[in-house]
């Protein structure tokens, strides 16, 4: 079965398919999606994260801030947050620009899903070159090995070099890396569990 994947992975390499344009697809095809993401930057971040199109986000801390929910809203633009799970009447009404819930690399959470992942890619291939590098597993799937360099030192939101895993099934990154253009790692992300179009409850992104 690898060594199939691995085939498959070769086949589209010299056909010339651009595995970042079928990302993009693919991103641009589900309407929803759940994984648990464990991101490692300065400290370690655990979150069950869940969107529906068109940005409707819920996270759910596991660490740190383990119980705290956080909801987005794209059509009011407005974040709740109910930082102590066990407390359910006690939430805060934020802008998704507010300090208090940007990641440890400074994200906010209504550019936080894998669309605006790819988009930053995207951005970076405009100005540099792409490699794909063979098939390894990551996060428990056999996945392609991708990465985008900005040429002459260009960055995205300070990152130079983008490594990415792209799961072969769904073709969306199950683990990313970000390096800078002195290669040092700014971010490692791996996304375990991923559901594509999960059927939530119909009050799921709502923390009443």
């Amino acid at each position: 079965m690898k060594m199939l994947l691995a085939l498959l992975a070769l086949s589209a390499a010299l056909s010339g398919t651009d595995p970042i344009d079928d990302a993009l697809e693919a991103f641009r095809s589900l309407h929803a999606y759940s994984v648990t993401l464990r991101a490692e930057t300065d400290r370690t971040e655990i979150i069950k994260y869940h969107y529906k199109k068109p940005g409707y986000v819920r996270m759910e801390f596991e660490e740190p801030h383990k119980g705290a929910l956080l909801a987005y809203d794209p059509l009011a633009k407005e974040v709740t947050l109910r930082p102590f799970g066990f407390i359910r009447s006690f939430k805060m009404n934020l802008s998704p620009e507010s300090r208090l819930i940007r990641s440890s690399r400074g994200h906010t959470v209504d550019e936080s899903d894998i669309g605006a992942l790819l988009e930053d890619v995207d951005r970076l291939r405009d100005n540099g070159t792409i490699e794909v590098k063979g098939t390894e597993e990551a996060a428990g799937k056999m996945a392609a090995l991708v990465e985008v360099r900005g040429k002459e030192g260009f960055e995205v939101d300070g990152i130079n070099l983008y490594r990415l895993w792209l799961d072969q099934e769904s073709r969306l990154p199950v683990k990313v890396e970000a390096y800078d253009s002195r290669g040092e790692v700014l971010e490692r992300v791996e996304m375990h569990e991923l559901e594509v179009d999960p059927e939530f409850p119909a009050d799921f992104f709502k923390l009443e």
